[in-house]
């Protein structure tokens, strides 16, 4: 089990899913991104450490059917199933580490990740994530990263995070991946705080 398994439990059963600093009714730039490069229906997608987000409850009403999501706290997965009722029986659910759960090769067009990433402060679990996504992604698939941006914060849920710009979160992933676009965003925490965040697009070479 991983040591922050616990800790992740801990926090979605102790807070309601709209009062974690990092709640958004609906992930706006996500879905922009996610429309723009897999506007065809049937594209497989992994939302990476997508919790109690309600971005799998946009993407099924917008009709994408071949949806997994896939996050360490088997408490945000069982909300999150419970949230979507019989609708989120389309959905594939994954309770594992993402630097460690074995995930089926060559078998997603994109890859979502907001706010996964920047946890991992040591190399070894950066070099294993992106391992991860170069083995599971289609050749010529996107991959969405946002993590906090350059002002973003220091630290969230008492954890510690790592900031970075665009070319130096590009940089994590290497040349396999081209960075196609990026952009800054503000996120409004629920308790009225101001996040950093940047967001990568990039494409499977």
């Amino acid at each position: 089990m991983n040591s922050n398994q616990p800790h992740w439990d801990k926090v979605y059963q102790a807070k309601p899913f709209d009062s974690v600093s990092w709640y958004a009714p609906h992930l706006d730039t996500s879905l922009q991104l996610i429309e723009q490069v897999a506007p065809d229906r049937s594209a497989a997608i992994i939302d990476v450490g997508g919790g109690e987000s309600t971005l799998v409850d946009d993407l099924l009403a917008k009709g994408y059917r071949h949806l997994t999501v896939l996050d360490l706290s088997q408490a945000a997965i069982d909300f999150a199933k419970k949230r979507l009722g019989p609708a989120g029986d389309a959905v594939s659910w994954r309770v594992a580490d993402i630097t460690e759960v074995e995930l089926p090769e060559r078998s997603y067009d994109v890859w979502h990740d907001r706010a996964v990433f920047h946890f991992l402060t040591e190399p070894a679990q950066r070099a294993a994530y992106v391992q991860q996504v170069a083995r599971s992604m289609k050749p010529g698939g996107h991959v969405i990263v946002a993590t906090f941006g350059p002002q973003g914060p220091l630290k969230c849920s008492g954890l510690d995070v790592v900031r970075y710009d665009a070319d130096s979160l590009h940089q994590q992933f290497g040349r396999q991946f081209e960075l196609v676009d990026s952009q800054l965003e503000v996120h409004h925490t629920p308790m009225g705080a101001e996040q950093q965040f940047v967001y990568c697009l990039c494409r499977v070479q």
